[in-house]
């Protein structure tokens, strides 16, 4: 299945309006009692996760009552709901609040990240920046751009390939097991820069505009990594799991890179990852 131009619209039009009538109204006001913390001290929810993910997903069923929805916050509750994914004829992958802590901490450095799976394959994927009103989206096939707050579009691309030193990117080491957390925490030490946003909506905003030369990951929930790998994808870049194979819908292990091109992700595995 795919979508007509006017339905891929009216998607971003829900995250806009989600943005501007759940999150922002939050920011900025949230008080320790209105945060949860889930596995860690960094992972958390706060009401602006809870009201904009229902939000969302109330469209969308309403929209598409036959769609398979994934929440990250529905999921946390009702791990069940994530089972289908890769199989499903159409399903809408949601995370409210990308980036929870920098929300709760006052930091503006958050998104609002959509997929769309059809038939086992991710269609399309958007990511909206409630603070500052953008949109980064991309469709299969037909590339991918930044849609600024007044509506003004332009298409994205990735960077160019630079050698290792020059590199600027990011790995969420943090979710790995010893020895290979530490060991790609010290590869790091290779590239020109790292950074950590702890935010997968603005490390794929910065690799897919040409910002940043990588992003690596273990922990690959589905709301992280479609949108942003699609987006990148279309903008020129290249991703795949660690191992190689593809990264699909319903693979939420094994670690991924999202590189310029196939000989700077086979740089970063060999010499950050040590693989």
């Amino acid at each position: 299945m795919t979508l007509s131009d006017s339905e891929i619209s009216a998607l971003v039009s829900l995250l806009k309006e989600t943005g501007e009538t759940e999150i922002m109204p939050r920011f900025s006001g949230v008080n320790d009692a209105e945060i949860k913390q889930k596995q860690a001290s960094w992972d958390v929810v706060t009401e602006a996760d809870t009201a904009a993910e229902k939000c969302i997903a109330n469209v969308l069923s309403a929209r598409y009552p036959r769609a398979l929805i994934v929440g990250e916050e529905a999921v946390a509750g009702e791990p069940a709901i994530m089972n289908g994914l890769a199989e499903a004829d159409l399903a809408f992958v949601i995370d409210p609040v990308d980036g929870t802590y920098n929300f709760a901490s006052g930091m503006p450095t958050f998104g609002t990240i959509l997929a769309v799976v059809a038939g086992g394959e991710c269609v399309a994927g958007m990511i909206h920046y409630p603070a500052g009103g953008e949109t980064l989206m991309g469709v299969s096939g037909a590339g991918s751009r930044l849609v600024e707050a007044d509506g003004t579009e332009r298409p994205v691309r990735v960077s160019e390939p630079v050698a290792l030193d020059q590199m600027v990117g990011t790995v969420s080491w943090g979710f790995m097991e010893e020895p290979l957390r530490s060991r790609v925490a010290g590869g790091l030490s290779k590239i020109g820069m790292s950074f950590g946003f702890r935010c997968s909506a603005w490390e794929y905003r910065l690799a897919a505009t040409g910002r940043a030369h990588f992003v690596g990951a273990q922990n690959l929930m589905p709301w992280d990594h479609l949108a942003g790998v699609l987006i990148h994808s279309e903008a020129g870049g290249y991703t795949a799991c660690l191992d190689g194979s593809p990264y699909r819908p319903g693979i939420v292990d094994g670690g991924l890179i999202t590189a310029t091109d196939p000989e700077s992700w086979a740089l970063i595995r060999r010499e950050i990852f040590g693989l």
